[in-house]
């Protein structure tokens, strides 16, 4: 089981966020062996999804670099670029920092983003006003036939291409329907409107994929399906729930009691 982090001072929730992401990434390599990679100091994973977060290498260790290390940057280069990667990432994990890696990747073309805000809360002062939502159904997706209805809705939530829902949907069946992964679909009036993912990791709850359509938006439905995965996480003992924000939603976890407490930040190569 994750160990639980029940610190919840400032650094401890800083460090819970971007845990939470690097373990994310290390179950997706897990799930992925034929197209993952792990030593001692980087994870590498390629998924067919085309999103960088979905392709990239994740730093582990501190040290100075070496030849070897260049030569991983020109390798992953290859890589991706050989199995036709539009752009890829490369992450950080805690105790790693940008600085230690700033030089050697920029000296290959890499660019720098910290655009995204990293958010936490303690679950224990949540605000659970979001639960009830007229006309709003959460339930689990937990088999073959209701991830793929939890894709389809991921998909047109966020606009992406009709074609992102097989690969999509191949690669949640992969990732399996239990712990330390869940995804929840929230049906309203008894059609499918809304989804998001529970990932526990990094001592936290970590919540993702967040997405309502449409037509069933400014409802509080979105807020409700951040709600339901952290009330479970609080009662299988969890303190902390973390998220990645995205503009449209910053506000509506800052009600829930979310606090904005850093900038997500990675190095990315464009190889278009």
């Amino acid at each position: 089981m994750d160990h639980i982090q029940t610190n919840t001072s400032d650094e401890a929730l800083v460090a819970s966020i971007r845990l939470n992401m690097c373990d994310f990434f290390r179950y997706l390599g897990k799930f992925l062996p034929e197209s993952s990679f792990e030593n001692h100091k980087f994870v590498r994973w390629h998924t067919p999804l085309p999103h960088p977060w979905f392709n990239g290498v994740l730093a582990t260790a501190v040290n100075d670099h070496d030849e070897g290390d260049n030569a991983f940057i020109e390798e992953t280069i290859r890589y991706y670029r050989s199995r036709g990667v539009d752009v890829f990432t490369w992450w950080l994990e805690p105790p790693v920092t940008p600085s230690n890696w700033k030089q050697a990747l920029s000296e290959h073309g890499f660019g720098f983003l910290d655009d995204t805000p990293g958010m936490a809360v303690d679950l224990q002062a949540l605000d659970e006003s979001p639960k009830t939502v007229d006309g709003l159904e959460v339930r689990v997706a937990a088999d073959e036939e209701s991830l793929r209805t939890w894709v389809k809705v991921f998909v047109q939530g966020y606009g992406l291409p009709p074609e992102w829902e097989s690969p999509m949907h191949d690669l949640w069946l992969k990732l399996g329907p239990d712990l330390p992964m869940r995804n929840y679909l929230g049906y309203w009036h008894g059609e499918p409107v809304s989804n998001s993912t529970l990932f526990l990791g990094g001592g936290a709850a970590g919540i993702y994929c967040v997405a309502t359509l449409r037509e069933a938006r400014g409802k509080g439905i979105g807020a409700a399906l951040t709600l339901q995965p952290l009330l479970e996480a609080r009662d299988m003992g969890y303190r902390i729930g973390v998220l990645q924000s995205s503009e449209m939603g910053f506000n509506v976890y800052k009600r829930m009691g979310f606090r904005h407490l850093c900038q997500i930040e990675n190095f990315y190569m464009s190889l278009k």
